[in-house]
């Protein structure tokens, strides 16, 4: 036998009653033990739910209930047996067959025994949309209605684009989005641990520090909702005053004469607090408090989509400027300005980045590159890329073959993803720039005069696909593209986002980009900013990386200055660079008839100082005050070559004698680590 001895005889289900059914008002009669739950034909047809879609479950109504509007419902179901109350109530949003909704009222009435446990709950379901009035007032219950949806639609609507916790309060803040609820001020707190952050506060309300960042068990309203995930409604100034004496001294100067403070409930959980304030006295109606759940409701689900795309998107910017250099090194002989720009626009961020590499000896590298995708794995990737590809190159690979290797370890990682790159390494004592780029855009070089212009850079894939047969004499799939950088002359390495535009072509953003180089200051730092402001504000919402170099020294004419270039052992492409530039210059400086004279010259020296000496060595060309076109080799070697006669059948020892014979004159200087061999050619008085 049971000790607590027999319930009270209630039959089962509850018998509706014939007055309830004529106003719209259905049963529903819940055995808690079992689970079962029996809903009436009115309680189903306000409910739109057909008969034979019910299960006969709470499970089954808790389907039919928007997930938020269930979770406020059971949170009231659960505080009422808790506290051992006999009766509670909600409002919620049920789904229909159309997929519409329609608001619903609910009040329960709890059985229990007679020890207090409760065991079934006895109620009525009432359409909330039909709200009964009195005949005469039906136009203006209808107005009022239409008037009062039609702000809770719209501003709905303009909150379903909101992004940032920002763009929510700015929404609230608008006279215009609340006003025609008659509300006169407005206010938005934010969960934040055991404190409610009040961020937005508009129109009449006047900020208070003091209210700034209070308690969620402090007695205030705000914090009362936040507590009891129940709406807090004030009828009149004497219930402002005797309910919550803290908040009185901030209210009584103001003309306000009643308020509500929602809960902001998303996915069952508080996450704010929203206030509005009225003159007006007395009570909300039925129709108001719906309305008012159902904007609180809109609200939280905004304001929950906010703060986590923040702290997302916090937490992806803080992940690529910690992989981004921490600062950029000073590098005698030239000028570098970076800017870095993260997206705003969306929920996600990109993978771009740069590099500023010191390489000794007047050497600079400085890459800018772009992993695929926006999410933090590319930001991941990114860190990875940079870094392997700056380890490559201080390992003294050449260009072309650092972003080959870089190519292949990110193929190896097996993200499925690519990544375009530029790389330039500049030798700041002669002006040589060697560039290879994966798959990016052309470099843009800002001439000392002010002209602007794209370096048509020979490009591979982009890094991370498979490698396709190279071109013939690159060797590695990326061939270097070689030009001088005279004084005074900038280069410009970007990523997309700066220069993409919405609706339109690539192209036309980059001639925007040109144009604002051509017209930016001298300085570094304010082309920098110039280009980024300018021109990136009115980019398409991407991540946008920028690099700015400027070779240091008084603008000279083109072809004026001298030419160095390194040679490193096993580097197949360096000879033949050198040998392209000689040519060049040879030209340049008016001894273009000679110049097949002064490329095969400087070849012989070169291939002595590869072939017979380590460690490589350096070829230069200068024109000497004679006016004479001198080439020099140097090398780490002491040991002075010697001209020798081959016979027919020799494979070597011809080197220096060609010298001997094609330039005017030629020797050995030795040097503190090693010498130098050089020869001279005559320039013809016309040049």
């Amino acid at each position: 036998m049971d000790p607590r001895g027999p319930a009270p005889a209630v039959d089962w289900p509850a018998r509706p009653d014939l007055s309830l059914a004529l106003n719209r008002m259905g049963t529903f009669d819940w055995d808690l033990d079992s689970g079962r739950m029996h809903l009436d034909a009115t309680a189903l047809e306000v409910l739109g739910l057909p008969a034979e879609r019910f299960d006969g479950t709470s499970d089954g109504l808790r389907a039919r209930i928007l997930p938020d509007d269930a979770a406020r419902l059971e949170h009231r179901v659960r505080q009422a047996l808790r506290d051992g109350r006999s009766h509670y109530g909600a409002y919620f949003r049920a789904l229909r067959e159309d997929g519409g909704t329609t608001w619903t009222h609910l009040q329960g009435h709890v059985l229990r025994d007679r020890t207090g446990r409760p065991y079934r709950i006895i109620g009525i379901l009432r359409d909330a949309d039909q709200d009964p009035a009195e005949p005469g007032a039906a136009g203006e219950r209808d107005e009022g209605r239409r008037r009062m949806t039609g702000v809770v639609e719209r501003t709905a609507a303009i909150l379903a684009h909101a992004r940032t916790v920002n763009d929510v309060t700015d929404v609230l803040k608008d006279p215009e989005a609340l006003g025609h609820l008659g509300a006169v001020s407005v206010m938005l707190g934010i969960v934040d641990g055991g404190r409610i952050h009040l961020v937005a506060e508009g129109q009449l309300g006047a900020y208070v520090p003091e209210i700034e960042y209070t308690r969620i068990d402090a007695r205030l309203p705000m914090s009362e909702a936040v507590r009891t995930l129940q709406a807090v409604y004030l009828s009149s100034r004497e219930e402002f005053r005797r309910r919550y004496p803290d908040l009185w001294p901030y209210i009584e100067p103001l003309s306000v004469r009643s308020g509500v403070y929602l809960p902001l409930i998303a996915q069952g959980r508080p996450v704010g607090a929203l206030g509005l304030l009225y003159t007006r006295d007395g009570d909300f109606t039925a129709e108001e408090r719906n309305l008012l759940v159902a904007l609180g409701s809109g609200i939280a689900q905004s304001l929950q989509r906010a703060i986590l795309f923040e702290q997302e998107h916090d937490l992806a910017e803080g992940l690529q400027r910690a992989m981004l250099p921490r600062r950029i090194p000073e590098v005698a002989g030239a000028r570098i300005a970076v800017r870095y720009r993260a997206a705003r626009i969306g929920r996600d961020i990109g993978g771009d980045w740069y590099d500023v590499i010191p390489l000794g000896e007047g050497r600079v590298g400085v890459m800018i590159g772009d992993v695929e995708g926006h999410d933090t794995d590319a930001a991941a990737v990114m860190g990875q890329l940079r870094i392997v590809l700056r380890a490559y190159v201080l390992e003294g690979h050449t260009p072309g073959t650092a972003m080959a290797r870089a190519s292949a370890f990110l193929r190896d990682l097996a993200t499925e993803r690519f990544a375009t790159c530029t790389y330039a390494e500049a030798d700041l004592n002669t002006g040589m720039l060697r560039l290879v780029r994966a798959g990016h855009l052309d470099p843009v070089v800002r001439r000392g005069d002010g002209s602007c212009h794209r370096v048509q850079v020979a490009g591979g894939l982009p890094l991370g696909l498979p490698p396709r047969e190279p071109p013939a004499g690159t060797g590695c799939g990326y061939p270097v593209t070689s030009m001088e950088l005279h004084p005074g002359d900038t280069l410009l390495l970007c990523t997309d986002g700066l220069v993409e535009r919405p609706g339109g072509d690539l192209e036309a953003g980059i001639r925007e980009f040109m144009d604002a180089a051509c017209k930016g200051p001298a300085d570094v730092e304010e082309l920098a900013d110039v280009l980024c402001d300018l021109v990136g504000d009115a980019g398409g919402g991407d991540d946008m990386a920028l690099l700015v170099l400027r070779r240091r020294g008084t603008a000279a004419p083109r072809g004026g200055g001298p030419l160095r270039q390194r040679l490193v052992p096993g580097d197949t492409e360096g000879p033949t660079q050198a040998r392209h530039l000689i040519r060049a210059a040879a030209a340049a400086w008016g001894a273009r008839e000679r110049a097949d004279e002064i490329e095969l010259a400087a070849d012989e020296l070169m291939t002595n100082a590869l072939v017979h000496t380590d460690g490589g060595g350096q070829v230069g060309m200068r024109l000497t005050a004679e006016g004479r076109i001198r080439v020099e080799v140097e090398d780490s070697s002491s040991a002075l070559p010697r001209r020798r006669e081959a016979d027919d059948w020799a494979v070597s020892g011809r080197g220096l004698m060609l010298v001997d014979r094609l330039a005017d004159g030629w020797g050995v200087e030795p040097r503190g680590s090693g010498k130098c061999v050089w020869c001279e050619f005559a320039v013809p008085a016309a040049g």
